[in-house]
């Protein structure tokens, strides 16, 4: 279905072009909202975008909302994403082979290497960053505690729109309501400026499995369910899903890293998880757990920041890739 549905919404895209009509432009500049809305025919596109000005960006998604059209958007050289109307744009088939001096390109092909193997990897993907400073990310797991709303004031008390990365999980979503409206409320503040990480829609776990028998790797996984739904998910409670996608546990394999690749997301893991170690360094993607199951990792990450141990600036994820 997803393949179809590529080929409807692309040859609908290529007749596309933006109109010139004041009511059209006014459209054009608003943005889109999605919070509770329906999202139909949800499904990966890759394609070429240009706006009535000529800037250009690529679409990674496509959906229907009621009878008008929807766009992921990715920004090539930035990674930045954000939400369009189709109508907004005239959009053309693209290829990773023709992408593949971008940015964005480099930053998914790169984190996809990985042995040629199927057995279980762990921290594979994207886990230093370009330059100094630090990136500092926290995974919501499925988790009955409530968020650690304490440690994230304390980051935001680091300066205006304080970067962080939060990998968030479909089950975290569906339980934890008035946490994420509190989160929406420090984002619109300008107290913190979250990316939003895929971190799949189950995070299925079994205690006691080795790594090759659980996380994603668990029997029956649906990768692309648990990928697609999630950001559907993100979308209808006003999130935009970024680029990047953690798997539960660290844990993938070979399939696993080559279906982000198809999906054109990035892996994202970490050379600091703070609770295990070791310390940051530089260019460190540091990982903690602020849903309540890991306060040991909280706690340690608030003595390294007081004892001047954590490298700043606190830079946004999309920075890490070179």
């Amino acid at each position: 279905m997803g393949r179809s549905l590529y080929l409807i919404l692309g040859a609908a895209l290529l007749v596309a072009t933006p109109t010139s009509s004041t009511s059209q432009e006014g459209a054009c500049d608003m943005p889109v909202p999605l919070r509770g809305a329906e999202i139909d025919d949800y499904a990966p596109i890759f394609l070429r975008c240009w706006d009535a000005s000529g800037a250009s960006e690529l679409a990674t998604r496509g959906w229907r909302v009621g009878e008008e059209r929807m766009l992921l958007l990715v920004h090539p050289h930035t990674l930045q994403t954000r939400v369009a109307r189709a109508a907004c744009w005239r959009c053309a088939e693209t290829s990773d082979a023709q992408e593949s001096e971008t940015r964005f390109m480099r930053a998914v092909e790169g984190s996809g290497k990985e042995p040629d193997t199927p057995k279980a990897l762990v921290n594979m993907g994207l886990i230093h960053g370009d330059g100094g400073g630090s990136f500092l990310t926290g995974d919501l797991c499925p988790s009955s505690r409530p968020l650690d709303r304490s440690f994230l004031e304390l980051v935001a008390k680091q300066g205006a729109g304080t970067p962080i990365a939060l990998s968030i999980s479909g089950g975290w979503m569906l339980k934890h309501a008035e946490d994420l409206d509190w989160l929406r409320n420090e984002i619109e503040s300008g107290a913190l400026a979250v990316s939003w990480v895929n971190h799949s829609y189950s995070h299925p776990f079994a205690k006691g499995r080795p790594k090759e028998q659980t996380f994603l790797l668990s029997a029956g996984v649906d990768i692309d369910a648990e990928i697609l739904e999630t950001e559907q998910l993100m979308l209808q409670n006003g999130l935009t899903p970024s680029v990047f996608f953690r798997f539960p546990g660290l844990v993938s394999d070979a399939s696993l890293m080559q279906k982000l690749r198809e999906r054109h997301l990035v892996a994202l893991g970490a050379d600091s998880w703070i609770a295990l170690g070791p310390r940051p360094r530089p260019g460190s993607i540091m990982l903690v757990h602020p849903n309540g199951n890991e306060p040991a990792g909280l706690k340690i990450f608030t003595r390294l920041l007081q004892e001047g141990k954590v490298p700043k600036p606190l830079r946004p994820i999309e920075e890490a890739p070179r």
